[in-house]
């Protein structure tokens, strides 16, 4: 196995998220922006950290993907585009360094320049901004892409927009957004927009387009081919206009990226057994440690590589539609966590090889900590404290079982706290006041064999206390038209987080997804400590301040007790043919899209 050099710890992280180098009171254009203090890379910096400037151009990389996909835009709600397309295809403003928390530097423009408190953002093209078609990348496209994108684009995009209170041209090459409100992230993530042609549209309907007509983007991936459900083919630009650029040098290396479409888990990884594709990520550290021993790894011309991480945990699980009463009472939710046998399934289903999750940004310094909430955090928490569920001032932890397949302590707790929420149990079957009998689909995508086999046990589980659970696998474009539509009672969840979380949380636990088709906020929450807790996040300068409010943010989540948690990745497993190969530098957030395919490169 090849060793991996992870350089950063979390202590050098959080050194870097406190440097001191506030905004000057009068603004001036600069290279890159931090969330807080100053970017770490200087101006002259020569590349990132994490890519091999030496790193040779060409070979194909070759990867699966279950499900389908019926359509060539990633930018609207309107059907499912192979979600590695959105970022292999088209850019923003700026780019991130993902070895940083959390700092932009210029990409399509070349430089950023901001109000004394961020209240404005402006940001200058580069001239030799170019399309993939070879256009040049104009201040009437860069706000075209906002406005379009905040009118029609994916609900994603569209929160933003509410923001801001006017996008105007300031120069030839240059635009400014004033904002509408507090919010010192904004600045950011107006930076990270996909920027699109506007000419391509005209005649077209941007929320209504699919395999007719593709966005042109102006990253170094463009459309080769592509057979609906089946493959998608992306080939290198030869003319790419930043390939060099200090920011994208030593990055997408491969002369060609192959997705393959495949119904489900099993047969991908048989696939890649066999040769048609050169590259897994293996998510179960079970399998990874006893299946990945077949003749080509035997040989060495299967390599496995892990990636490590210094990102909180992040969520995964199943998540509860509070949309439907059933879900309302946070005792039935408690109820349906105790029934959730983790111990017992984890070492079924992965040998006990990996670690539960126990809260939304546990293993980091973001995380709640243990016990009842002290000094900041319990400060920003009591206004609400009338609002929240018990646990989330006094402390909250998840239910551990006996490891025992019968549960049979939890399941007693579970069975009480139904009775108090005003079930019980008449003949084997839970029903309420009314004589309803207590049901519920849990909503899963074809090829999901993993999540299938958690959910096949607590079934099980459920059963014993009178509740009648069952799975529904639809395919892949269903699953997302029935998530966006909050069309199913419950179903599985993975948000993955990074070192500066803010304005996308809003996203995940706002109000306005409760009723909003297609936000992230699978659950329904509508918390209000949780909103002004991400309030705080985002319009604090102060990195003490920042930190309480999301350790505030994940007790008032955790002890919300909406998604039954399974378990952490914390390390990225990825098996890949002995051809492909990446920098000895990891970035403080691990493997992503910016990692592989990013900075990993062919060589024989």
């Amino acid at each position: 196995m090849r060793s991996v050099f992870f350089r950063y710890t979390m202590g050098i992280c959080a050194a870097i998220f406190a440097l001191i180098a506030a905004n000057p009171a009068s603004a001036e254009p600069r290279h890159g922006i931090a969330m807080y203090g100053a970017p770490a890379l200087p101006p002259d910096f020569d590349h990132l950290p994490y890519a091999n400037p030496e790193a040779p151009k060409g070979g194909q990389l070759v990867t699966g993907n279950t499900g389908g996909f019926d359509s060539l835009n990633p930018f609207i709600l309107k059907g499912t585009a192979p979600w590695q397309l959105r970022f292999l295809g088209y850019e923003s403003l700026m780019g991130r360094n993902w070895d940083e928390p959390f700092s932009l530097y210029g990409l399509l423009a070349e430089s950023v320049e901001t109000g004394p408190n961020r209240e404005w953002v402006e940001f200058t093209l580069r001239p030799e901004a170019r399309f993939s078609d070879g256009s040049p990348v104009t201040v009437e496209d860069v706000i075209w892409s906002y406005e379009t994108l905040g009118a029609e684009g994916h609900p994603r995009y569209r929160g933003f927009m509410s923001s801001v209170e006017g996008i105007d041209q300031t120069g030839p090459r240059s635009v400014r957004i004033t904002f509408n409100t507090a919010n010192r992230e904004l600045a950011l993530i107006a930076g990270l927009r996909p920027i699109l042609k506007k000419a391509q549209w005209e005649g077209h309907a941007f929320d209504e387009s699919g395999f007719d007509i593709a966005p042109i983007g102006t990253a170094a991936y463009v459309i080769d081919s592509y057979e609906p459900n089946r493959t998608l083919t992306l080939k290198r630009n030869p003319d790419y206009w930043a390939r060099d650029l200090p920011l994208r040098r030593g990055t997408a290396n491969f002369d060609e990226i192959r997705i393959e479409i495949f119904a489900d888990g099993t047969v991908l990884k048989e696939a890649f057994k066999s040769g048609v594709l050169n590259v897994i990520r293996e998510t179960n550290a079970a399998k990874w440690q006893k299946t990945y021993d077949f003749p080509a790894v035997q040989r060495g011309d299967i390599v496995k590589s892990e990636i490590p991480d210094g990102k909180p945990s992040g969520i995964t699980g199943f998540v509860m539609n509070l949309r439907n009463p059933l879900f309302e009472d946070w005792r039935v939710r408690e109820a349906l966590i105790l029934a959730f046998n983790f111990e017992f399934m984890n070492e079924v289903i992965t040998g006990a090889s990996q670690r539960r999750i126990t809260s939304y940004f546990s293993g980091t310094e973001l995380g709640m900590r243990e016990g009842p909430a002290t000094r900041r955090v319990r400060a920003l928490l009591e206004p609400f404290a009338d609002t929240l569920p018990p646990g989330t001032l006094e402390g909250y932890a998840l239910p551990v079982s006996d490891g025992t397949k019968r549960n049979r302590g939890n399941l007693r707790k579970a069975l009480r706290l139904l009775r108090q929420a005003g079930w019980t149990t008449e003949s084997g079957v839970l029903r309420n006041a009314q004589g309803e009998p207590f049901e519920f689909t849990i909503l899963l995508a074809q090829g999901a064999s993993e999540l299938q086999a958690f959910a096949d046990i607590y079934i099980q589980a459920l059963e014993r206390l009178g509740i009648k659970a069952r799975v529904q696998t639809v395919d892949s474009a269903q699953y997302f038209a029935r998530q966006n539509a909050y069309d199913f009672d419950m179903t599985d969840i993975r948000r993955g987080f990074s070192l500066s979380p803010g304005n996308e949380q809003r996203l995940y636990w706002g109000s306005d997804g409760v009723d909003t088709p297609g936000s992230r906020n699978l659950m329904g929450m509508n918390s209000p400590a949780a909103e002004a807790m991400i309030g705080t996040m985002v319009e604090t300068d102060d990195r003490d301040e920042f930190v309480s409010a999301v350790r505030a943010l994940d007790r008032v989540l955790t002890a919300g007790r909406y998604v039954i948690p399974t378990y952490a990745y914390g390390v990225s497993r990825i098996a890949h043919r002995k051809e492909l190969k990446y920098p000895d530098v990891i970035p403080v957030n691990g493997d992503g899209y910016w990692f592989m395919p990013d900075v990993w490169w062919y060589e024989e």
